[in-house]
């Protein structure tokens, strides 16, 4: 089994950097008209993993459907580099997008787990 260690990511322009702490083992996708569109690969990671380091005055947020995700948009470049929400016990959770990691991990689609979203 994968130990946590630092993942750092951006966004396009490099305005809005974080640092995630993660093994990358329970990556996933989504079938939503989002998600979809956007070809996200995600990794949960609770609040206490995720670090924010540069760029929250860049940060603009977007909500639809259910409005309980903040997807959030770096202004400049718009590329959603992670979003923050919460799990079904009220805890504050952060869903990277492995694609805007540093160093992205090799991404086997046919082995990542796959969320129903268009039907939740």
């Amino acid at each position: 089994m994968a130990e946590k260690r630092a993942h750092h990511g951006q966004c396009h322009c490099g305005a809005v950097r974080f640092t995630a702490n993660t093994d990358l083992a329970n990556l996933g996708d989504c079938n939503c008209s989002r998600c979809r569109r956007l070809g996200w690969v995600m990794q949960s990671i609770p609040e206490a993993d995720f670090v924010l380091e540069a760029g929250a005055d860049q940060l603009t947020t977007y909500r639809f459907n259910t409005e309980m995700i903040d997807h959030l948009f770096c202004k400049t470049c718009g590329i959603e580099s992670f979003a923050r929400g919460s799990d079904g016990k009220g805890n504050t959770m952060y869903m990277i997008n492995v694609n805007c990691l540093d160093t992205p991990p090799r991404i086997d689609r046919d082995a990542i787990k796959h969320w129903d979203g268009a039907n939740f």
